[in-house]
């Protein structure tokens, strides 16, 4: 074909392929635009997981009625006018795409009441054209509603994922958020359920109550309030110490100058300040606030807005790195945790929006490169050749096989007290006597565990854990599975459950560890092998025992 220009409502919809993924895309754009506009309230209200019906309002300053049908053209902004606003953006959207790709592949109704009008205007747009704007009696700020989203990309829509998990991704983003908004109110229906209520925040209390709200009373329980300022570079917030660790990255949460990101330097640089109180593929839980010279940063890296590119970022890295592995190192577990109204150092930190105050650099802080710790020297094992010859090998008897050789051959003697050397059609064999026998004894311990059923035991004193609103759902959703694992779980709070039974062979691990672990990979994953994979460990530690030893006879 010749060179031609696209349409507009083309090119609209290959814009929203990059910045509409999913129904939580649409409602971040959104509440974006409504922090952007001042906004104090912010209401959102979802129908079937974002599919057919999407609304947010909030009580900002509004959209004046000659600007409406502009702000649904593409690259159309109030946030930004020239080169030099783009190199310093403090804004969270100014890219002026987010309406133009939401109505081009939705059906969208826009109304709002700008603060210096008398009365409200809304709009319609199908997809296809924008419709006359018309009166409306809408108080100060605006309702933007969402229906039928992908109606006319059916292509798009099929990638859709099923009501439960879409609005799980709406919630988490509004939790998200709302951390790094503690001034503003949130709320969120689902269904006409009220699943969110979250209060503006304007004392310490009210900000540890928000942060438990989303990461849960655990968390807040076991967090270390830091606040670190270097130059023009200041980190502060919450870092769980590294006992509250979880299998999943689930209580993760970074923001640079209060937009949530996600950026390698930035994770290397946590990851690497854990990595020597972290082991076994465990993630650390945060809650932490980068604040940077908006010069400093490029937002415009991504059309989502979710990657940043530090002018220099490894001065970021080497300052959070320092940062976090100074507190760390300070953190003992016998360290009290203390409320915010008996601490200093959440006290000092009250005024969250003060972008302006940067506290003095900590003493003996220094930003440089990492040197590492060096690992102590590990004794290595005694060589079993050192071991003294027995005077005398009897041979193994020879297995009787109904038909044909057996796969490892032959036993025709034992090396060291340690192998067993067998003889087959190919040659010789050499097999661990140890791990061969531990291997028969764990499958057939296996066996006879799937055979019938797990084997349980209730506990005299239940195990009692703390959980969150979306694992709450999770529990529910998953319980038939949860009760074939051999576990009883029962509520006995708004947030807290009793762990009352489990399998025998779980006695004598941290129960109340695993069942977190389960729970946050069901929230995350959607399935877990967790307990499966505990049972099997232990099964194989079992048969490790009961095996035959090197020189036992």
């Amino acid at each position: 074909m010749r060179i031609h220009k696209l349409s507009t409502q083309l090119a609209n919809q290959i814009a929203a392929g990059e910045v509409i993924e999913r129904p939580a895309s649409v409602v971040k754009e959104l509440i974006e635009n409504s922090l952007d506009a001042d906004a104090s309230e912010i209401i959102v209200d979802i129908e079937q997981g974002g599919e057919k019906r999407i609304e947010v309002r909030d009580n900002g300053n509004g959209i004046h009625h000659d600007d409406l049908i502009l702000a649904l053209d593409r690259h159309a902004t109030s946030k930004i006018t020239s080169t030099h606003d783009l190199a310093a953006i403090q804004t969270l959207g100014f890219r002026g795409e987010a309406l133009a790709s939401i109505s081009s592949v939705s059906r969208l109704t826009l109304d709002s009441r700008h603060q210096e009008s008398d009365s409200g205007w809304k709009i319609f747009s199908d997809g296809h054209s924008t419709f006359l704007k018309e009166p409306s009696p809408h108080l100060i700020g605006t309702s933007v509603i969402i229906r039928d989203l992908f109606y006319n990309t059916p292509a798009r829509k099929k990638f859709l994922k099923n009501e439960r998990v879409e609005f799980s991704h709406i919630e988490h983003l509004v939790k998200r958020i709302a951390l790094s908004h503690p001034n503003v109110g949130f709320r969120l229906y689902h269904n006409h359920r009220n699943i969110l209520d979250l209060t503006p925040a304007a004392t310490i209390i009210d900000k540890e109550k928000r942060i438990a709200a989303v990461c849960g009373l655990e968390f807040l329980k076991h967090a270390f309030f830091l606040d670190i300022a270097h130059h023009d570079l200041r980190l502060w917030g919450w870092i769980a110490e590294p006992t509250f660790s979880r299998s999943q990255a689930d209580t993760q949460y970074f923001y640079v100058n209060r937009r949530s990101i996600k950026d390698k330097v930035v994770t290397h640089a946590i990851r690497q300040a854990y990595e020597d109180v972290l082991y076994n593929q465990r993630h650390p839980a945060y809650v932490l606030f980068l604040e940077i010279a908006p010069e400093l940063v490029d937002v415009n890296a991504h059309p989502t807005k979710h990657e940043v590119r530090f002018r220099e970022s490894r001065m970021v890295h080497d300052f959070i790195f320092k940062s976090l592995h100074q507190t760390i190192a300070k953190i003992r577990p016998t360290t009290s945790i203390v409320s915010s109204e008996q601490s200093p150092r959440l006290a000092a930190s009250d005024n969250f929006d003060d972008h302006s105050r940067y506290l003095p650099i900590t003493e003996n802080f220094n930003p440089g490169f990492h040197t590492p710790i060096a690992k102590q020297p590990i004794e290595p094992y005694q060589s079993f050749y050192q071991t003294p010859a027995r005077e005398a090998v009897e041979p193994l008897t020879t297995t009787q096989y109904s038909s044909g050789i057996p796969p490892l051959g032959y036993a025709i003697a034992q090396l060291k007290g340690i192998y067993i050397l067998a003889e087959n059609t190919h040659g010789l064999i050499i097999v661990d006597m140890h791990a061969a026998h531990e291997r028969i004894l764990y499958e057939e311990m296996k066996e006879n565990l799937e055979i019938g059923q797990v084997p349980t035991e209730a506990l005299l004193l239940p195990v009692v854990i703390s959980v969150r609103k979306t694992e709450m759902l999770c529990i529910e959703e998953h319980e038939a599975f949860l009760m074939s694992l051999g576990l009883s779980l029962e509520w006995i709070g708004p947030e807290t459950l009793a762990i009352k039974k489990i399998p025998t062979l779980l006695k004598k691990t941290d129960v109340g560890q695993l069942v977190q672990d389960l729970m946050a990979d069901l929230s995350t994953l959607g399935e877990s092998k967790r307990v499966e994979e505990t049972i099997q460990k232990i099964l194989g530690n079992m048969a490790c025992k009961a095996a035959i030893k090197a020189h036992q006879d």
